[in-house]
């Protein structure tokens, strides 16, 4: 049965996000690090405003949790952390941990939200009654249970209502099965970023490169000309190496071998670097369903790699 979470929501957080136009993500974050086990992935996250509102003012479907460095974490979603500065981002953790120096290097709980909602006034309403003044982060409903099931409804009716009932897993479909559907989460950038960064196991799919600001998501087929943002169109690279990949200086063979090309050398009478991981296996994610995508690959052969 579907979960859903209401997180305990800062107020500044929600009004600046919601007077955004095009959220497709937000990066709702805790202060300290650690893990988030409340939900699973493709389960609602509700927004309990905090006093003076007590109310659940939104929703959006949890794509990933992470711990992750304020700067990369800015990095992967700007203003869509809910502040409008790295500046700002880092006075922002800051006002929570103070015995320490927190800095851009500082590690913070990620929850990735994907197709958020934020309602307006008018339709924001009750915290279940079960809810208690006390709780500090937030509370685990089950769509099964008595407040769980009104919670679901209300948030149905509220995305209806605001003309977002697009949005997966309400209004028609759901109607029709009587019950509240898991989502598969629909990936924006930064959530690709994350996705990608935690399927690799936080190391460059062909080195022993851990250090997280060295690392990038790399799309195999851009997302400028078709790419999706789908974990079979990503691989966990050194900085460099996505460089050298995307300028096409290297490609991914149909078996999974890094491919250099001559001109590496021959343009920049350089490139021993890049040449010697040439035939190097990628070090795959446990699910074949996670792998790169075959044909992903051969388009990036055929149309990106200057051979």
């Amino acid at each position: 049965m579907v979960n859903i979470y209401v997180g305990n929501t800062d107020n500044d957080w929600f009004d600046f996000l919601a007077s955004l136009s095009d959220v497709d993500e937000v990066n709702f974050w805790k202060p300290s690090s650690g893990n988030f086990n409340a939900i699973g992935e493709g389960e609602r996250f509700a927004f309990r405003l905090k006093n003076p509102r007590n109310k659940i003012g939104g929703f959006g479907t949890l794509a990933k949790s992470s711990t992750l460095p304020i700067q990369l974490a800015w990095e992967a979603f700007g203003t869509k952390n809910g502040v409008p500065s790295l500046e700002a981002f880092v006075a922002a953790i800051s006002k929570f941990r103070t015995t320490e120096r927190v800095t851009p290097s500082t590690f913070i709980v990620c929850r990735i939200l994907v197709e958020p909602v934020f309602l307006p006034p008018h339709l924001w309403f009750d915290v279940p009654s079960s809810w208690a003044r006390s709780i500090v982060q937030g509370k685990t409903y089950s769509a099964s249970s008595e407040d769980g099931a009104a919670l679901w409804n209300n948030l149905e009716a509220g995305a209806v209502a605001s003309q977002t009932h697009e949005t997966r897993g309400f209004g028609e479909e759901q109607a029709r099965f009587g019950e509240p559907l898991l989502v598969t989460p629909r990936l924006g950038q930064g959530a690709f970023r994350v996705t990608i960064t935690e399927l690799y196991h936080r190391q460059c799919a062909l080195t022993d490169g851990k250090v997280l600001p060295a690392l990038d998501a790399a799309h195999i087929r851009p997302y400028a000309q078709g790419g999706t943002h789908t974990k079979s169109n990503g691989i966990l690279l050194r900085k460099d190496i996505h460089s050298v990949f995307d300028a096409g200086y290297a490609t991914i063979d149909t078996d999974f071998r890094f491919v250099v090309s001559d001109k590496v050398r021959d343009v920049f009478d350089n490139g021993n670097e890049y040449r010697r991981l040439h035939g190097t296996v990628l070090r795959l994610p446990a699910n074949p369903a996670d792998h790169p995508d075959r044909e992903l690959l051969s388009w990036h052969n055929q149309h990106c790699y200057l051979g």
